[in-house]
């Protein structure tokens, strides 16, 4: 049995966590996800039916033995950065402020904005925006892309896990126009796409390779 079973679609946010197993190099077993047939032994590790979610298959050696449940892109990305230090992703303690800090920026604040956008909802007022996580979509693109002007990675210039899920974010909002074109969004992509896991993990994906 491999150590990790992932439930996948590769229609799915599936693609973040794929691209993070290979950057690792993990052993693992897709388990594919129908969405009108969602397999038992994926309801039953989260109820909620969700891909990506993978299951550790922990050595008794690795604390208590038994099976780890993860789901959630970003914690699935840095969970396996974890369990698997030698792949080098982890942040420095120099890196770890930026390093958090962007990676739950992408997972919170930026994915709301782009989906509250993408189904026509946007705050009206500053009170709503007070109230909202990213406050308005502007703002947040500005605040991702001020960061990345300048830098060729979110922790500077040495790739980590937070760039498989923040350049996830940049990359798929570049081809489906959900972001718009800004030249330190086209640079980062750039650079992202010429590493090996990512274009292995695409490959295996059935995606080829981005223009």
């Amino acid at each position: 049995m491999a150590n990790i079973t992932f439930f996948h679609n590769p229609m799915s946010r599936g693609q973040i966590a794929r691209w993070a197993l290979e950057e690792v190099g993990a052993d693992y077993t897709v388990v594919p996800v129908d969405w009108a047939d969602k397999p038992q032994a994926l309801l039953a590790a989260n109820p909620m039916g969700k891909v990506p979610t993978i299951i550790n298959h922990a050595p008794d050696g690795d604390g208590p033995g038994g099976d780890r449940v993860v789901s959630e892109a970003a914690a699935i990305c840095h969970y396996l950065a974890e369990i698997h230090p030698e792949a080098g992703l982890l942040p420095t303690h120099a890196e770890k402020a930026d390093y958090f800090r962007w990676l739950f920026f992408a997972a919170g604040p930026m994915e709301q904005a782009i989906t509250s956008k993408a189904m026509g909802f946007a705050p009206s007022t500053p009170q709503q925006e007070g109230m909202l996580g990213f406050g308005s979509y502007d703002r947040a693109v500005d605040a991702l892309d001020g960061w990345l002007t300048g830098r060729d990675y979110v922790c500077g210039d040495r790739f980590t896990m937070a760039d498989v899920y923040v350049g996830s974010t940049v990359d798929w909002g570049l081809a489906f126009e959900t972001l718009p074109e800004r030249d330190s969004f086209a640079a980062y992509a750039g650079r992202l796409r010429e590493r090996a896991a990512y274009r292995s993990a695409k490959a295996k994906d059935g995606m080829g390779e981005r223009a």
